[in-house]
């Protein structure tokens, strides 16, 4: 099955410039209060592949009953974010008014543009049971032309994204147009996010024509030009190479790219921008008060001194 044309850490930098892997980036466990997370972008040598830039693997974990995820409000600027599940339920509600069960398949994307407050948060009715939870949250950074836009959200059912299976491997696109398959998620710079999964034995084509693009290891092992790669571990692909990803025993990995960013972005906190004059501007009006409120949600993630 091949991967048709899009519209268009530590690394570890092999010394053949014909291996389609050119860097490997090994998440980073971090702890973010209620929950693990693997954080895979920025890495010390790679700060973005295509407009992505910031990466986190959440879980997999197990909440006992009487606890669950807690990520008070807090505020973004110039980025968007991608949140898609594999297990488990995280409600979002933002400064807007929108509150929003994510599912497994489901997609929530939230524009943050001159700026959005939201949290996340397991569903209060299910506190009470064990509750699992794993996926994946990813920042696009926004055009210089729309960093400033107004803030919005939209969520899309996972029966309303395209999907296919053929000889072991089934491909969800989540964004952008492959495998002849168009996502409707609109975005505002071309890329391109697919959830492949892989059958024992299976094997899957990418050769996606963006110029910045990689595969993330989300469970299981992969082969890659005879070499192995497991979870947690990220591929940034050379440009314009063909390359074949197979699993003897079955994984789940993802696709993500696109073409360069429009010049530097400057990321501090949960803040992303061209100009670092935005972010203290951000800085300032959260410290006053001033982004808005999630409305039913009085607590609020206070100004870091580091960032």
């Amino acid at each position: 099955m091949s991967m048709q044309p899009c519209p268009a850490p530590e690394c570890q930098k092999p010394s053949d410039n014909l291996d389609p892997v050119q860097a490997v980036i090994v998440s980073k466990q971090r702890d973010i209060g209620s929950l693990l997370i693997r954080r895979v972008l920025p890495s010390a040598d790679v700060r973005s592949v295509g407009p992505f830039v910031f990466f986190d693997h959440m879980g997999p974990t197990l909440y006992e009953p009487g606890t669950g995820l807690t990520v008070r409000p807090h505020p973004h600027i110039g980025l968007a974010t991608l949140t898609y599940l594999y297990d488990g339920v995280i409600r979002h509600r933002d400064s807007l008014g929108y509150r929003q069960d994510i599912k497994p398949g489901a997609v929530n994307w939230m524009t943050a543009g001159s700026g959005i407050v939201h949290s996340e948060r397991s569903p209060e009715e299910d506190i009470d049971k064990p509750q699992p939870l794993m996926g994946l949250q990813v920042w696009v950074a926004l055009p210089k032309a729309q960093e400033q836009v107004a803030p919005n959200f939209v969520h899309l059912s996972a029966s309303s994204l395209p999907e296919r299976e053929e000889s072991g491997v089934y491909i969800k696109v989540i964004a952008g147009e492959c495998f002849g398959m168009s996502s409707k998620l609109e975005t505002v710079s071309p890329l391109f996010y697919v959830d492949i999964r892989l059958d024992a034995g299976s094997q899957v084509q990418i050769d996606i024509d963006y110029t910045e693009r990689a595969v993330y290891v989300v469970k299981g092992v992969i082969t890659l030009a005879n070499k192995t790669y497991s979870e947690g571990q990220m591929l940034v692909l050379a440009p314009a190479v063909d390359v074949t990803v197979s699993s003897e025993k079955g994984a789940i990995i993802v696709a993500v790219g696109g073409e360069p960013m429009d010049g530097e972005r400057h990321l501090w906190w949960n803040f992303v921008a061209s100009d670092k004059a935005l972010i203290e501007q951000a800085k300032q009006a959260w410290s006053a008060g001033k982004f808005g409120h999630v409305p039913g949600d009085a607590e609020h993630i206070p100004l870091p001194h580091d960032g």
